[in-house]
């Protein structure tokens, strides 16, 4: 079931949360709507649900028009960050209210509806919890008890809002593996909001960067990681140096250095004001200057726990820098806070100032 937002608007009062905002979502695409709070993730999850109805634009599945169309109708699953499971009802219960709650002519017999809730209850691993209260499980397990109840219904499309928010780390990292797994065997077309960049790129076959109700950037986690289209999509996933410079012909002149730059960037900003851009682990460090073009920098703090070390530093002009490395490359820096290094620029990307 594929899902298309047209040219949709939404406004709170005065306050306008979405605007003009269009998307194609294909038929079992797994989709992260990936932003800060305010930005309208959630206004367009809640719209393509139904939950919402918007001021202008059309909402369509597989096509068909249901910008007009209730709820109920829409049929699509929706797990939201809290569970709102029903704390009077057993867990059993709880996944297979949606289907009892059905019209009569509609509701499945009564030993189908306990066959499926039964299989729900296998594939989201809570199979012998069937008897249980929501308050004696784990966060955890209601989240999988809450989607198992948005599936039992058989929706055309799955809708997540949040879904991990109200976890800690360790269980966030295990659901979202077991997320990606679940949709992978049932290939349900998805959406889930987020504003953790790093699950939205584990998780999702495409990440759609929003900010003040506009789709910044719509793509694969490798295009919005490695190709940013906007300088807010570039700071908003992950961390980042700035230096202010100036396009001069094919360079960016920094205070410190100067860079080469493509066409493309020499004919939008020749001579003008820019930002140089570059993440922790584009920053390269030696202890002496050499033939490559660099500048000093002071050791201000070194985490050294994990995999790669991150150094901090403090610039010529008192800006603070990130640096990202792996560790055997430290080990030969044996950087301390108040050393001196050369920093260079292994990669970087410029944009308006």
């Amino acid at each position: 079931m594929s899902v298309e937002v047209r040219r949709v608007s939404k406004s709170f009062g005065k306050f306008p949360a979405l605007k003009r905002v269009s998307l194609t979502v294909p038929t079992g695409r797994l989709v992260a709507l990936l932003g800060p709070s305010g930005s309208g993730k959630t206004t367009l999850l809640r719209a393509i649900a139904g939950l919402e109805e918007v001021d202008h634009g059309e909402i369509l599945f597989h096509g068909e028009d249901v910008s007009a169309v209730p709820l109920r109708e829409r049929k699509v699953g929706f797990v939201f960050q809290h569970y709102a499971l029903f704390r009077h009802m057993t867990v059993m219960d709880n996944v297979a209210f949606g289907l009892r709650s059905r019209p009569r002519r509609d509701r499945p017999p009564r030993h189908e509806i306990s066959k499926r809730v039964r299989e729900l209850l296998k594939r989201v691993q809570l199979q012998d919890f069937g008897g249980r209260y929501p308050h004696q499980l784990s966060g955890g397990q209601r989240q999988r008890v809450a989607l198992a109840r948005a599936l039992a219904v058989e929706p055309r499309v799955l809708l997540l809002d949040e879904p991990f928010g109200a976890l800690d780390a360790k269980v966030r990292l295990d659901l979202r593996r077991w997320l990606r797994k679940i949709h992978d065997e049932l290939h349900i077309t998805s959406l889930f909001v987020t504003h953790d960049q790093e699950e939205a790129l584990d998780v999702a076959d495409s990440v759609v960067v929003m900010n003040h109700g506009r789709i910044e950037q719509d793509g694969s986690p490798d295009d919005v990681f490695h190709q940013p289209a906007t300088a807010f999509v570039m700071d908003f996933l992950g961390q980042v140096n700035r230096f202010p410079g100036l396009v001069d012909e094919d360079r960016v002149k920094l205070d410190m250095l100067h860079l080469p730059v493509d066409e493309a960037t020499m004919k939008a900003f020749a001579g003008r004001a820019a930002m140089v851009y570059a993440r922790p682990h584009e920053l390269g460090l030696s202890a002496q200057p050499d033939a490559r073009p660099s500048f000093p920098a002071t050791v201000r703090r070194v985490h050294a726990a994990g995999p790669r070390v991150r150094i901090e530093l403090v610039g010529p002009h008192n800006e603070r820098l990130v640096a990202d490395l792996p560790q055997d490359e430290v080990a030969a820096l044996r950087p301390v806070p108040g050393v001196q290094l050369h920093v260079r620029l292994l990669r970087w990307r410029v944009f308006a100032s």
